[in-house]
Formats: structure tokens, C-alpha cells, sequence
């Protein structure tokens, strides 16, 4: 039942990530790059760095990514059956976490939910470019599950920067 937590939270995530990658990068296909002018080429080449690094590396790969891959070997080797049913929201530290995880997922996914919302009012190029952005950092933080996955397979759970964040 343990396996079946790991594979069913990390993948579940994976599935998430990638169906984002998948819906927001038809979005930034939309975009004409031909009619773009010069300040919508700065603003994309500095917000697709920006979010390579905050949201791709800070975001993802420094806290998100390896948390999922703690919580999930945390949930393999301790499994509860209502827990590896809901594993990828115990992935993320929406269940069988501590209060400060539990707020901190709420609200950065409050956060993201609100965010989203006010992009899709933009129009084009300027949503476009913003997803493409997003786009990045998502494939950053694919790629850093996946980066994680394997250290774990290499060195263990204790090798990883992040703490599992479960009730004592």
C-alpha cells in the first residue's frame, strides 16, 4: 500500500504539472511573434528568466519538489489508507501535515488561484508571453521532482534540504 501512496502522490503531481505545461503552452503558441515589438520581447526574455528562478528554481526546486519526494518516501514507509487515497494532496502538505505547512499550501495555492485568474484577462501578447513564463517554471519543477526522485533512489530521504512537515 506504501508503493502504491509513492507512485499514486508523486505521480499524481507529475500528471498536474504536465497537464498545466500541456493547456498553458497552447496558450503561448497563440502569441503572433512576428508582430511582437521591442518591449514585448524585453518584457518576455525578463519574465522568463524571473520565473526560471523564482518560481522554477526558488519555488520548485529549493522547497516544493523535494518536499513532495520527502512526503511521498514518508508516506511509502508509513501508509494510512485515507492518506495513499489522497496521496498527491498529502504530497503537498494539504493533508497530514502541520499547521504551518496546511496554511502555507493554502495560501500560496490561494495565491496561485487568484493569479491565474487575473492573467486570463489579459490579452494577447501579453497573456502569452506571461505563460510562457509560467510554462518555464513548471518545466523546472517537473524536471526537479524527477532530479529529486532519482537522489532519493540514490542517497535516501535524508539527503534531501527539506523536512517532511508531519504532525508529531
Amino acid at each position: 500500500m506504501g508503493v502504491l501512496g509513492f507512485i499514486w502522490g508523486v505521480g499524481g503531481i507529475l500528471t498536474l504539472l504536465s497537464f498545466a505545461v500541456l493547456r498553458l503552452g497552447g496558450v503561448a503558441l497563440e502569441v503572433d511573434y512576428q508582430s511582437l515589438g521591442l518591449h514585448h520581447w524585453l518584457v518576455l526574455v525578463i519574465w522568463f528568466a524571473y520565473m526560471v528562478w523564482a518560481e522554477g528554481y526558488k519555488g520548485f526546486h529549493k522547497a516544493f519538489a523535494p518536499r513532495v519526494v520527502v512526503r511521498a518516501d514518508y508516506l511509502a514507509k508509513h501508509p494510512q489508507a485515507l492518506h495513499v487515497l489522497l496521496a498527491p494532496l498529502y504530497c503537498m502538505g494539504y493533508v497530514h501535515a502541520t499547521v504551518r505547512r496546511r496554511m502555507t499550501s493554502i495560501a500560496l495555492t490561494s495565491m496561485i488561484i487568484c493569479f491565474v485568474l487575473l492573467v486570463r484577462m489579459l490579452p494577447q501578447p501579453w497573456r502569452g508571453i506571461i505563460d510562457i513564463g509560467v510554462v518555464a517554471g513548471l518545466v523546472f519543477g517537473i524536471l526537479s521532482i524527477l532530479y529529486y526522485l532519482l537522489q532519493l533512489r540514490g542517497q535516501g530521504a535524508d539527503s534531501l534540504p527539506v523536512a517532511t512537515d508531519v504532525p508529531a
